[in-house]
Parts: structure tokens; C-alpha cells; sequence
């Protein structure tokens, strides 16, 4: 999904869930707005708080992509099929220019 879509879909209040796979360091120093923070350790343990229903739309991202990748692989294996990477990850949302939350 590209940044702008995302941002789009956030303003009409139509967005996808929003895992963010980094630390909960890196997550408390800005993230998407409404994303959640599913580091890839706590989604390998089954310990993320992820939402329940596994057939609704998600979007992965973290600043460069390993993690994004790693967390939408695992999050496969757990049963979610309706996930997306952000198209530049995190650091391409940030290059676009829409707002970061802390």
C-alpha cells in the first residue's frame, strides 16, 4: 500500500489495522498514526496484542523492511493472510511528509 493511500484511508477513518513491528523504544519515539506496536519477538512468542479477527486488512511497517517482512511472514504462520507492507516502509511515509504520532 502506498503512504498516500494509507493516509487517505486513516483520514476517512476507513484504515487497515497498522502493526508496527519495531521496538517499543523505536515505536515511542514516532509512529504512524493509530498503529499498533507488535515487536517481532513478542509476534515469534505469540505474545503481540494483535486483533482477533485474522481475515481483516493489515499493514505492516517498520523503518527500513527486514522487520516489516519478518513480522508479515510470522503473522502468516499464525493465520493472517490480508496483510500488506507500506510501500518505503516507515521511512518512506516519513519522506512523504504525512504526520507521525509519539
Amino acid at each position: 500500500m502506498q503512504a498516500i493511500e494509507l493516509l487517505r484511508r486513516i483520514e476517512a477513518d476507513d484504515a487497515p489495522v497498522i502493526v508496527d513491528p519495531r521496538s517499543e523504544m523505536e515505536f515511542r519515539k514516532g509512529h504512524i498514526p493509530g498503529a499498533i506496536n507488535a515487536p517481532v519477538r513478542k509476534i515469534l512468542l505469540n505474545r503481540a496484542q494483535l486483533p482477533q479477527d485474522k481475515q481483516g486488512e493489515m499493514v505492516i511497517a517498520c523503518m527500513h523492511g527486514q522487520r516489516a517482512v519478518i513480522a508479515r511472514f510470522l503473522l502468516s504462520l499464525y493465520g493472517y493472510r490480508n496483510t500488506d507492507l507500506l510501500d518505503g516502509y516507515l521511512k518512506g511515509w516519513i519522506e512523504a511528509g504525512p504526520p507521525t504520532e509519539q
